[in-house]
C-alpha cells in the first residue's frame, strides 16, 4: 500500500509539473499581440471537430449499406438498386472528408507550431547568451545544446499529439459512447468505458514507470554527448597525450550504461504492447460477442454488427498507440521542462530599469574601492582603487591568483563588483546597459576564440556591418592581409572548429583585426602574447601597440618584458596593489615588481 501511495503521489507530481509546463507553451499559442494566431487556432479547432463529426458517422452510413445487401431483403433490383451503392459511395465520402478536414486542421496550424517552436528556440538561445559567466563555466555546452534541442522537440511532439490525437481521440470516445449510449443499449457503453478505464489505468502506471527508465537513458545519452563533444574539442590535447584509449573507454563506459538503460527500456515496452493487446482484444471480444447475440436474437440486423465492429476498431486503434504517445508525452514533458527550467535560470547581471547607454568621452576608467570574490568565503580583490586617464596605457601584473584578470572581467561586466564601484567617464558600469558597455570595448584575449566559419566571417564579427574595404584595411593593420590573399580561398578560407585551422600568431593577428574593426575606445589585453613564441610575440606586441594609440589601454601580463613601456604598472599581489609606477622607477624601488623582473630574467637566462 505505502508502494502504491508513493506511486500515486509522484503520478501528481508528474500530471503537475506537467500542467506546468503546458501554461509555459500556452502564450505561444494564444499570443494577445498577434489576432492572426488566435484566429488560426480556432479555425484548426472547428476543422478538428467536423472531422471527428463525420469520422463517427461514417459507420452509420457503412450499416444502412451492409442491411440494404441482407440476403433476406436483397432481390435482382436491389443488388442494382441505387440505394445500397448510393450508402455505400456516402460512405467513401464520408471517409475523404475526415481525411480532407484532418489534413486542412494540419495547414492552418502549421504555421502557428512553427512559429511557437522558433520563438521557444530563440527564447532560449537569447537567455543562454544572457546568462552569467559563473553559470556557464559550471556547465557543459554539449549538455546545453541537448536541453535546447530536446526541448524544442518536445514542444512539437506535444503540439501534433497532444492537440491532434489525445484531444481528439477523447472527443471521438465520447461521440462513439453516445452513438452506443443511444442506438443499443448501456451494457454496451459499459463494456467500452471498462475496457478503456482499464487500458488508460494499465497504461498510465506502466508509462510512468518506463519514464523513469527513460529519463535514465535521457542522463545517461547527455554524459555520453557531452564527454564525446569534450573529447572532439580537445582533439590536439588528446594526441599529445596518446589519450585516444582512455577517451574510447570514458565514452564507452557512459555508452554501456545507456545501454543498460535502453535494454531495460526496451523490455518494459514489450510488457506495455502484451497488456495493452490483452485488455484491448478482451473488451472487442466482450462487445462482439454481444453484438453477435443481439443478431441471433434477432434484436440487431448484420448491419449492426458491423457498425459496432467498425465503431470498435475505431476506438482501439488510435488506443493501440496510447501507451507510445503518453510515454512521449511524459518524456516531451521532461524535456520541455528541463527547458524552461534553463529559461528560469536568474541572469546574475542585469541591466536596472531604466538605464541608459554609456557615453565616452575620452574613456577614463576608474576603480574606487572594490572589492570582490567568485566565492563570498574567498575574496579575490580586496579594495582596489585604480584610475586610467583617457589615451593612457596601464599594465596590471603580479603572480597568478593574485586577481588581475577578474579587473577585465569586471571592467566588462561578467560579473558585478561586491563592493566599491567601476566607473567609465564617470559612469558607474552597473548605471548603463550592458550593450553599451560592450559596444566600448574592446578585448584581445590570451587564447583568441574564432568561430567554424571564414577568415571574412571572424573578421568582421567586429562590426557585422563594415564594408568589404573596412574589412580588409582592418586586415592590413593587423598584419594579416598578405597571409589571407596567400591561402586558396583567401578571405573564404574556413578556419576550422576553435580557429584550428590557423596558428596562434595568425589567430591572435585575426583577434586583432576583429578589434579594430569595431574600433572601441578601450581596449582590454588579456594576457594576449603570453602563449606565442617570442619573435611572433614581438611583432604582435607591436601591432598591439599601434592598436592602442589614441586608446585607453589596459594590459593584463605575465611577461615583464612586453609591457615595460607602459605609462604605469600596476603590481596586485592577494588581491591589493603593493605598488605602481614606470617601469624603471618599480625596479629601482626594489620591491616586489623587480622581484618578479629578476626572476622572469633569470628563467629566461636558463
Amino acid at each position: 500500500m505505502r508502494g502504491l501511495a508513493k506511486t500515486d503521489a509522484n503520478l501528481n507530481d508528474a500530471q503537475i509539473q506537467g500542467w506546468s509546463v503546458i501554461r509555459r507553451v500556452a502564450p505561444y499559442l494564444w499570443p494577445d499581440a498577434h489576432p492572426w494566431v488566435k484566429r488560426r487556432v480556432v479555425i484548426a479547432l472547428a476543422v478538428l471537430f467536423l472531422s471527428k463529426l463525420i469520422a463517427v458517422t461514417t459507420p452509420l452510413f457503412y450499416r444502412e449499406a451492409v442491411d440494404a445487401l441482407a440476403p433476406e431483403d436483397m432481390d435482382a433490383a436491389t443488388m442494382m438498386g441505387l440505394g445500397a451503392v448510393g450508402l455505400t459511395i456516402a460512405y467513401g465520402i464520408a471517409r475523404l472528408m475526415t481525411v480532407g478536414f484532418q489534413q486542412l486542421r494540419d495547414v492552418v496550424f502549421t504555421k502557428v507550431g512553427q512559429r511557437a517552436l522558433r520563438q521557444l528556440a530563440l527564447e532560449t538561445f537569447t537567455h543562454i547568451h544572457r546568462l552569467s559567466m559563473r553559470y556557464h563555466i559550471t556547465r557543459k555546452t554539449g549538455g546545453l545544446s541537448r536541453i535546447i534541442e530536446r526541448g524544442v522537440k518536445g514542444v512539437d511532439f506535444l503540439l501534433r499529439f497532444l492537440l491532434f490525437s489525445i484531444g481528439p481521440l477523447v472527443l471521438e470516445l465520447l461521440m462513439i459512447g453516445a452513438i452506443l449510449f443511444f442506438l443499443f443499449d448501456v451494457w454496451y457503453l459499459a463494456a467500452v468505458v471498462v475496457t478503456i478505464a482499464l487500458y488508460v489505468w494499465f497504461t498510465f502506471k506502466v508509462t510512468e514507470w518506463r519514464v523513469k527508465i527513460r529519463k535514465e537513458m535521457n542522463d545517461q545519452d547527455t554524459d555520453a554527448n557531452q564527454k564525446a563533444i569534450d573529447s572532439l574539442l580537445n582533439f590536439e590535447t588528446v594526441k599529445y597525450f596518446g589519450a585516444e584509449r582512455w577517451e574510447a573507454d570514458r565514452y564507452d563506459v557512459a555508452m554501456e550504461n545507456y545501454e543498460d538503460a535502453a535494454i531495460r527500456t526496451n523490455y518494459s515496452l514489450a510488457f506495455l504492447n502484451f497488456g495493452q493487446s490483452l485488455l484491448i482484444t478482451t473488451g472487442l471480444v466482450v462487445v462482439m460477442v454481444m453484438a453477435a447475440i443481439g443478431v441471433q436474437r434477432g434484436d440487431l440486423t448484420v448491419g449492426d454488427f458491423v457498425m459496432v465492429n467498425a465503431y470498435m476498431i475505431q476506438i482501439t486503434m488510435p488506443l493501440n498507440f496510447l501507451g507510445t504517445v503518453y510515454r512521449e508525452i511524459r518524456q516531451a514533458l521532461i524535456d520541455m521542462g528541463d527547458m524552461f527550467d534553463l529559461l528560469e535560470q536568474p541572469a546574475e547581471v542585469n541591466d536596472k530599469p531604466g538605464v541608459v547607454d554609456l557615453q565616452v568621452n575620452g574613456g577614463r576608467v576608474a576603480l574606487q574601492n572594490v572589492t570582490f570574490g567568485y566565492d563570498v568565503e574567498r575574496p579575490i580583490l580586496k579594495g582596489v582603487s585604480l584610475e586610467v586617464e583617457p589615451g593612457q596605457t596601464i599594465a596590471i601584473v603580479g603572480s597568478s591568483g593574485s586577481g588581475k584578470s577578474t579587473i577585465g572581467r569586471l571592467l566588462f561586466r561578467f560579473y558585478d563588483v561586491g563592493g566599491g564601484a567601476l566607473l567609465i567617464d564617470g559612469q558607474d558600469v552597473r548605471d548603463v546597459t550592458q550593450q553599451s558597455l560592450h559596444a566600448q570595448i574592446g578585448v584581445v584575449p590570451q587564447d583568441t576564440v574564432l568561430f567554424n566559419d571564414t577568415v571574412h566571417y571572424n573578421i568582421a564579427y567586429g562590426r557585422p556591418a563594415a564594408s568589404e574595404d573596412e574589412i580588409v584595411e582592418a586586415a592590413k593593420a593587423a598584419k594579416i592581409h598578405d597571409f589571407i590573399t596567400s591561402l586558396p580561398d583567401g578571405y573564404q578560407t574556413t578556419v576550422g572548429e576553435r580557429g584550428l585551422k590557423l596558428s596562434g600568431g595568425e589567430k591572435q593577428r585575426v583577434g586583432i583585426a576583429r578589434t579594430l574593426l569595431k574600433n572601441p575606445p578601450i581596449l582590454l589585453l588579456d594576457e594576449a602574447t603570453s602563449a606565442l613564441d617570442t619573435e611572433t610575440e614581438m611583432e604582435i606586441q607591436a601591432e598591439l601597440k599601434a592598436m592602442g594609440e589614441g586608446r585607453t589601454v589596459i594590459t593584463i601580463a605575465h611577461r615583464l618584458s612586453t609591457i615595460a613601456d607602459a605609462d604605469r604598472i600596476v603590481v596586485l599581489e592577494d588581491g591589493v596593489i603593493v605598488e605602481e609606477g614606470r617601469h624603471d622607477d618599480l625596479l629601482a624601488a626594489q620591491g616586489r615588481y623587480a622581484h618578479l623582473w629578476n626572476r622572469q630574467s633569470e628563467e629566461e637566462l636558463v
